[in-house]
């Protein structure tokens, strides 16, 4: 994995903001420690900080191809997982290899396909493309939003970065808020809207989304989307098909130059990683005291350490476990901001950001259990009858509660309630669907959607900002976009094999790991149920609003958050890993992006 950024303008000579490129790459070395380079010419600018993985004598960026005087530049953070393959076909085309790095098949499969490229390509990815021949910047994303893209126009021109910061750079580009951008903190934080970023002029390209640059202006297009087929396979052949795909995706996903891990939980996703592939080293986080303060809920129903034991001794791996304490949990959410550039999901952020940088001790690349509850219905708010079949976010239905948060006149003339309420009918609006569908699986089709698109952005967001920060590439195997398309069309009958969550999955996968893990109620990522932490960050906040002239005071009333520090209020403030003790942690990171960030309201 990589950092890029870069500058396009057809009104300017792009040689002239020397200062500024070296700024925006210095924000990115973080990303890849490994090298960095820069393609300049008159009309475009490319920047790249380069993590070694694959390739590592013949993959540095920016890589350029030159044809009759005119260059085609590429730099590229991702891996293609059908590399093999493209390979082949290229070079049965002519196309002559240096090396077996995925960027150069990235290049020449642009060379070859030109922007068509895209459906080609198997992979998580954010790459950009300055061709010279056509004057024209191509960018483009994965179609499931691992590899994260922003972009903002500055006059006449158009930057690009992998992250918000190294954009910020430019001189005018402004840390600034509008009311549309307090909506998103306050209303569907630590969400966003799909391709917002929060900062004002600040936009990001949305998954399965390609864009052109060239002297006519800026065009953005879908080249994927999820579409409604009917599904005609027995129950018995999708359980077949099921385990192909996933364990396909896997194994694709260990493809490495160096060395690879797995984090390990005990739970269903994380276990079937690491047992289709192979690695020998697993991870997993733990909290001081945990076992003391632990108390069993429906949601999280029990702990992870005996699961985990089961795993590392069925799978003999080399198991390291990172316990942290709470003020280190407390102490990281600052910088868990800068890694995010946005305030987050409070120590769910924090807590990772600090487990990835004791991981990247021992590892490059890691593989992560992501995204399966949302493609097989594994939250509660797919099985839930109330929840599943109401209006609004499921993971979000406090907005009135954080509307009560809000400072008088801070939205401007947004009303909260209708805010959120047409966010949510956009996005329900995206599910396709067949004529004549019965209810059932036309509900799950939104609720697909929904969760793709919205939840699990979140939580692509977290995992690729806390672990780039330390250079770790963690690879995401279920969300593979075969597999999604796959499972948007299966029926939930099916998906509810046996009345479990994700009853499907264990299905496809019996015979591979431990019965009692197989058959694991789910249990969510772990968190701190210390109450040392809880102390901790109403300390934090408490000291930041006893300054009048707190930042946070312009958008939050003080009488709110003194109620919030006083009374445990069992509100969620983003599903249920984001309760009382993460809702102050939210706040105090508000506080301090605004700060850190010198962040101006207009």
């Amino acid at each position: 994995m990589c950092g890029i950024a870069g500058f396009a303008t057809f009104a300017a000579d792009a040689t002239e903001y020397g200062v500024v490129y070296t700024r925006m790459l210095d924000t990115l070395r973080h990303r890849g420690p490994d090298g960095n380079g820069t393609y300049l010419s008159p009309r475009a600018c490319l920047i790249h900080t380069r993590l070694a993985v694959v390739d590592l004598e013949n993959g540095a960026q920016p890589m350029v191809q030159r044809k009759h005087d005119d260059d085609t530049a590429l730099v590229y953070n991702g891996e293609l997982y059908n590399t093999n393959e493209l390979r082949r076909e290229l070079t049965l085309r002519g196309h002559d290899f240096r090396g077996h790095s995925d960027t150069e098949v990235v290049l020449n499969a642009y060379l070859e396909w030109g922007e068509q490229c895209v459906d080609r390509f198997n992979g998580i990815y954010a790459f950009a493309v300055w061709d010279a021949r056509r004057q024209a910047l191509f960018l483009a994303r994965d179609r499931m939003g691992v590899k994260p893209l922003f972009f903002c126009r500055v006059g006449e021109g158009m930057l690009f970065a992998s992250e918000i910061k190294a954009l910020l750079c430019h001189p005018r580009v402004k840390a600034e808020i509008d009311s549309g951008g307090i909506a998103e903190l306050l209303l569907l934080g630590p969400g966003a809207t799909p391709g917002c970023g929060v900062f004002s002029g600040i936009r990001e390209i949305e998954p399965g989304c390609c864009a052109t640059f060239t002297g006519r202006g800026l065009d953005i297009r879908p080249y994927w989307r999820l579409e409604a087929r009917e599904h005609r396979e027995s129950f018995g052949e999708t359980v077949e098909r099921v385990g192909f795909l996933v364990g396909d995706a896997i194994r694709r996903q260990t493809v490495s130059d160096v060395p690879l891990c797995a984090f390990l939980s005990g739970g269903l996703d994380s276990s079937i990683i690491a047992a289709l592939s192979g690695v020998e080293e697993t991870f997993s986080v733990a909290y001081a005291e945990n076992e003391r303060y632990f108390r069993a809920s429906a949601f999280q129903p029990d702990s992870d350490d005996k699961y985990i034991r089961l795993m590392t001794e069925h799978l003999g791996t080399k198991h390291t476990t990172v316990t942290l304490e709470s003020d280190e949990l407390a102490d990281a959410l600052p910088e868990a901001v800068e890694a995010r550039d946005l305030p987050g999901m409070a120590d769910v952020d924090s807590s990772l950001l600090l487990f990835c940088r004791r991981v990247r001790e021992n590892a490059t690349v890691a593989l992560s259990g992501e995204c399966a509850d949302e493609l097989f219905g594994g939250y509660p708010w797919y099985r839930n009858p109330e929840i599943r079949e109401g209006e609004g976010f499921p993971w979000s239905r406090s907005t009135r509660y954080r509307a009560g948060f809000l400072q008088a006149g801070a939205l401007g003339d947004i009303d909260p309630v209708e805010y959120v309420r047409q966010k949510y009918a956009g996005a329900v609006a995206e599910a396709d669907t067949l004529p004549g569908e019965q209810a059932l699986e036309r509900r799950m089709k939104e609720m697909f959607t929904l969760n793709v698109d919205w939840f699990m952005q979140t939580l692509l967001t977290r995992k690729d900002r806390m672990s780039m920060h330390s250079a770790l590439e963690v690879r995401v195997p279920f969300c593979d976009h075969r597999l999604t398309e796959y499972l948007y069309n299966v029926p939930w009958a099916y998906k509810d094999h046996e009345g479990r969550e994700k009853g499907l999955l264990r299905k496809a996968v019996e015979g591979i790991l431990p019965a009692e893990v197989l058959w694991r109620k789910k249990s969510p990522y772990p968190k701190t149920h210390h109450p040392a932490y809880l102390k901790r960050v109403r300390e934090m906040l408490a000291g930041a609003i006893a300054d009048p002239a707190a930042p946070l005071l312009q958008l939050v009333k003080k009488s709110a958050l003194e109620e919030l520090l006083r009374d445990d209020n069992a509100t969620p403030w983003y599903g249920q890993l984001m309760t009382t003790p993460q809702t102050i942690a939210y706040f105090v990171q508000l506080d301090y992006w605004l700060r850190r960030y010198k962040v101006g309201i207009v």
